[in-house]
């Protein structure tokens, strides 16, 4: 199950602790550190794209279901597609802003379900009111992403096996199947 991306200082470090279990996908980097003073054979790990570490994830395993992401505006505008989900226009990061479907001045809350997308033009119109109140139409429904897609909109560049990795632990019916597609 994919976890959290780390960069290749931690990877170093698990491989040096003994952690990993395997590593599979492309070999990424070789690092290389000192010579050994007896036998004169420099030391060299390979890091792998992926790799699975040795832990117990019984609990993990258990909470997966209940799992809810941290929200945060990273993440929220690559679930989108950086698009705004009133006008369908496509915008820069900046040019965007959190909109709570059902605002939070009528009993909203802040999490994944009641998000969307906005461009600053829309979200100023719809204001504190819902999308129907403010005659707006919603484009597509918000949803909660799992650990797995989280993981993937949290990246910034994914390489084709670690996306191959990340597509075999999205549910069948998530809307981000058909985006990641017309990447590949």
């Amino acid at each position: 199950m994919p976890l959290e991306w780390i960069d290749f200082r931690d990877a170093v470090r698990l491989y040096h602790l003994g952690q990993v279990a395997y590593s599979c996908g492309s070999a990424l980097y070789t690092v290389r550190g000192g010579y050994n003073a007896v036998t004169g054979i420099r030391s060299a790990i390979e890091i792998n794209s992926i790799i699975a570490t040795e832990s117990k994830t019984h609990f993990w395993l258990r909470s997966h279901e209940q799992y809810n992401p941290p929200l945060n505006n990273h993440a929220l505008f690559a679930r989108d597609a950086y698009l705004c989900m009133y006008c369908g226009t496509r915008h820069l990061s900046r040019e965007l802003s959190r909109d709570h479907v059902k605002p939070l001045s009528q009993g909203g809350v802040d999490n994944w379900n009641n998000v969307v997308t906005a461009c600053k033009r829309c979200n100023n119109h719809k204001a504190g009111r819902t999308p129907e109140q403010a005659g707006m139409e919603l484009l597509a429904v918000p949803f909660s992403p799992t650990h797995a897609e989280y993981i993937y909109l949290q990246g910034k560049r994914v390489l084709a096996d670690q996306m191959e990795f990340l597509l075999a632990h999205f549910p069948r019916s998530s809307p981000l199947h058909k985006r990641v597609a017309s990447l590949i």
